[in-house]
């Protein structure tokens, strides 16, 4: 599956999603990840409730499943949502590398609910039914 991340150095997720100067875009997979992208944003990039300035950035992640942000406000996730991402806040800036290390953990185990379906939706790996979760949290 396809992860973006909001950065400013494109080495840590330390971006307002609306302001961000870069998106880097990575593939993760249970196996590992691989630098897919950065996608790089000019202009003024300032909180001034232009809504608009959001469009070349939803089209920049729009095959993506999860998106980490530093912040995020409620309109841009309402559309980052609407296109079916996921949008991760980290509570303070964090590499990419350590991000996408936990992420791989997760796939590796039980991951939550809400991964499960977007790992259904990509369709990536062996076919695996909410059976095969239950089995495995249950015993």
């Amino acid at each position: 599956m396809k992860v973006a991340f909001a950065t400013q150095d494109l080495k840590r997720v330390d971006a307002h999603f609306g302001w961000a100067k870069n998106i880097a875009i990575y593939e993760v997979s249970q196996e590992g990840y691989r630098f897919l992208e950065a996608i790089q944003f000019e202009g003024e990039l300032k909180e001034d409730g232009d809504e608009d300035k959001l469009a070349p950035k939803l089209e920049a992640i729009c095959d993506c499943a999860i998106l980490y942000v530093a912040a995020i406000g409620g309109s841009g996730a309402a559309r980052v949502i609407a296109k079916g991402i996921h949008p991760i806040k980290v509570q303070q800036p964090e590499p990419i590398v350590e991000l996408l290390d936990k992420l791989q953990r997760v796939l590796q185990g039980t991951p939550p609910p809400w991964l499960r379906k977007v790992l259904a939706r990509e369709g990536k790996g062996r076919e695996r039914t909410f059976e095969d979760f239950e089995e495995v949290e249950h015993g």
